[in-house]
């Protein structure tokens, strides 16, 4: 990352709209009755709904989801002391990570008082606006007794981030570490150089995990926290010690574990050398940390280390926390925030960082494959996982801590929920994979000695939406399996140029020479075509060997759809193949076609695309409602391309009047409702959404899906070929690991369907 400067930060909150966050209406709000039913007279009975009962609050309006971001700006983060107002962009980008991280909606909300009980008055009496508070950037020991007292007088989460957020993290990551070096939680000598809000919280949460008390040392900025200190406050009196170290480097001598949360440079690598074997460093002075990163590394190399910086391994980064841990909270309408949910969160995050880690984060953080070890401790901050596995972990312990209000009763549906709140699942592929996981199918691959399909290939294992099989050049696979540190043990490998596969080469050789001999291919031919993986996976299929096949991945797409007609052929009078994509957006799941096959498709290939593609949105349990688009709507214009797609649709009337089909039309009209029914209610589309697009040629069709996944955002499918004889599927070239997860899942669910 590049070093930001003083202008670069100037410029990036006060751009455009000032600040960084926003409001935003929820509700209809275009017409007379949409603002009478928002405020007056409607909004006069979800009041008196709340009048007879409180609870209604959460139902009528947004407490549930609103939390309240209170500071006033005394220990703002590497900054100090700089009051309320000067603290707000702070408090903004707060609000900013709830809302990317977890969809939680935020009031950042500066209070201009330092005395604590002014500053708890404040709190309490706004309260009833939201379902819970995160207080931030408050000195301590001030910070100790407001987040106390909070906690016991109001019956919503109340949590200060800089104490427990840094605590809850950096255990999860000390869980980990400890795993890593064969240490026992009871056993180890931790000192924490820093006695502030988060180092006392740190503590008391490592004892809670098993840490004993009496191998915890603390030191402030005078030394250690011994019995021969004075004039120490009642939160630094809990940690000390009756012990004859006084300094940082006294501390040090046979330590496992250092936790800093102090000041630069004050941690030397001749201290890092006293320490006991496969030494735990945390280091997370901000900005620069107690021990600069190449120090350390240098002065042990059996060292574990984390910083609180994204520029290097092991961020103790407290976004993994926050966000997840009200989320969780908010969904169970908890009255607190308990050490229960927090040990669960810790838990999560632990538990996380050992199982695999998604493509999609490894390219977020460029690098090749992440994986649990010295330098992989805690998960990422963008791994999209965090929020479906903290969330739940915190929810489940407040319902079994009696904290939450109402009741989760089906955690799968919870888990899906949040994803597709946050956009990262959407229903249909959940639906897809769901079945595929029902009964999964023998699945070649024959582009394996990838690292992204193998990738690919463990996630599909794990999750069991098939059972692989590899092709390829066995000692590369097994080779780049262990590079890339694979859980993929025990999966079949086949190298169908290997001496041993002669006999099934020949085998198939002959099937597919039987079938193409009276169109020039001979039988030498066809013998060398089962040397080529494409080809050989295929006959796999076709001749029973497996259940369905997955290529393209490095292949163009005509060099593999050309041979899967050959050897597969098709299944319709027609001898037709299209091609289809599944655009994922916001409204729901829509199908385009045909956009990888027929360049130029008459009327009757229209209609077959048209039959075909109905058929495949049917597998999904989606009822096709289907418009064939054009730049005419209904014989307006008579140019070539809406003729052929008003003759279609006139073939689709007359042979195939069960499908809800219309057309040529504009796509504006296809994809508005109302705006169609007002101008052509003749459409036999009614008032029903439109779900698929026929379009007039391989250049709109191909063009279409392709704007909306780069200027749409939308999420693409495919493509999913129509019309082969056997379940046969082509990737995109160089498809991200999600999508050939995604398509292995159409595939077994095509082969499902085909047996």
């Amino acid at each position: 990352m590049s070093k930001i400067t003083r202008e670069d930060a100037l410029n990036y909150h006060s751009s455009g709209r000032p600040g960084k966050i926003e409001v935003i209406p929820t509700k209809a709000h275009s017409t007379q009755r949409d603002l009478a039913l928002a405020y007056t007279p409607g909004v006069a009975d979800p009041c008196l709904a709340i009048q007879d009962n409180q609870e209604d609050a959460y139902k009528y309006t947004a407490k549930g989801n609103l939390v309240a971001v209170m500071s006033n700006g005394t220990a703002v983060l590497g900054l100090g002391d700089i009051g309320a107002l000067e603290g707000k962009p702070v408090m903004e980008g707060k609000g900013l990570l709830f809302k990317i991280f977890a969809d939680v909606d935020v009031f950042d909300i500066e209070i201009d008082r330092t005395n604590v009980e002014e500053f708890i008055e404040v709190a309490k009496a706004i309260s009833p606006t939201f379902g819970g508070i995160n207080l931030e950037d408050i000195k301590a020991p001030e910070c100790f007794e407001i987040e106390k007292r909070l906690k016991e007088e109001l019956d919503i989460p109340v949590f200060h981030d800089d104490q427990h957020g840094t605590a809850i993290i950096s255990a999860a990551g000390l869980l980990n570490a400890l795993e890593l070096v064969n240490k026992k939680i009871d056993k180890i000598k931790v000192v924490v150089n820093g006695a502030g809000a988060a180092a006392i919280s740190c503590a008391k949460l490592y004892i809670l995990l098993g840490v004993k008390r009496e191998n915890l040392m603390m030191l402030d900025s005078r030394g250690v926290l011994n019995t021969r200190r004075e004039g120490l406050n009642k939160y630094k009196k809990e940690f000390v010690q009756d012990c004859e170290a006084n300094t940082l480097e006294d501390a040090m001598k046979g330590a496992d574990v250092f936790l800093g949360l102090s000041v630069a440079d004050v941690l030397t690598a001749d201290m890092l050398k006293t320490m006991e074997r496969d030494p735990i460093v945390f280091a997370m002075a901000n900005p620069n940390p107690e021990i600069a990163y190449e120090k350390a590394i240098a002065a042990r190399e059996d060292l574990i280390f984390a910083t609180g910086r994204s520029d290097y391994p092991n961020q103790i980064n407290n976004v993994l926390g926050f966000p997840f841990i009200f989320r969780g909270a908010l969904d169970v309408r908890a009255s607190g925030i308990n050490e229960e949910m927090k040990i669960a969160a810790v838990n999560a995050l632990a538990s996380l960082t050992r199982s695999d880690v998604p493509e999609a984060v490894n390219k977020a953080y460029k690098v090749e494959n992440l994986h649990f070890g010295r330098d992989y401790i805690i998960p990422k901050p963008l791994d999209p996982r965090l929020i479906y596995h903290v969330a739940p972990a915190v929810a489940k312990a407040a319902m079994e801590t009696g904290v939450a209000k109402i009741s989760i009763d089906d955690w799968e549906v919870y888990k899906e929920g949040l994803k597709e709140r946050m956009g990262i699942e959407n229903r249909l592929i959940y639906e897809v994979r769901m079945k595929a996981q029902q009964n999964p199918k023998r699945l070649v691959f024959s582009e394996a000695a990838s690292f992204k399909m193998l990738k690919a290939v463990q996630t599909i294992i794990q999750d069991k939406i098939a059972n692989p099989v590899l092709l390829g050049d066995k000692k590369l696979i097994e080779q780049m399996i262990s590079d890339y540190h694979l859980d993929l043990n025990g999966v079949e490998i086949i190298d169908q140029t290997d001496p041993a596969m002669k006999s099934i080469r020949e085998k198939y050789a002959k099937t597919l020479y039987r079938t193409r001999q009276r169109k020039g291919m001979t039988y030498q031919d066809a013998l060398k075509q089962m040397r080529l993986a494409n080809q050989f996976g295929m006959m796999m299929v076709t001749e029973g060997d497996a259940d369905a096949f997955l290529s393209g991945f490095s292949s163009k797409y005509a060099d593999v759809i050309r041979p899967a007609i050959q050897i597969a052929g098709t299944n319709n009078p027609q001898n037709h193949i299209a091609g289809m994509y599944i655009v994922h957006t916001k409204k729901g799941p829509y199908f385009f076609a045909d956009t990888t096959v027929n360049v130029q498709p008459g009327p009757r290939t229209l209609v077959d695309t048209t039959v075909m593609v109905a058929e495949q949105v049917r597998h999904f349990n989606i009822e096709p409602v289907i418009a064939l688009v054009s730049y005419s709507n209904f014989g307006a214009i008579h140019g070539a391309s809406a003729i052929r797609s008003r003759e279609a649709v006139e073939i689709l009337h007359s042979e195939h009047p069960e499908l809800i089909v219309d057309g040529e039309m504009q796509m504006n009209y296809a994809l508005n409702t109302e705006l169609r029914k007002q101008k052509f209610p003749f459409s036999k589309l009614g008032d029903k959404k439109v779900n698929t697009i026929v379009f007039p040629n391989l250049s709109s069709g191909n063009i279409a899906y392709k704007m909306m996944q780069e200027i749409g955002g939308g999420e693409v499918t495919g493509p999913i070929l129509l019309g082969v004889g056997k379940p046969i599927h082509i990737l995109q070239m160089e498809s991200e690991v999600r999508e050939i997860v995604d398509m292995a899942a159409f595939a077994v669910v095509d082969a499902q369907f085909h047996s």
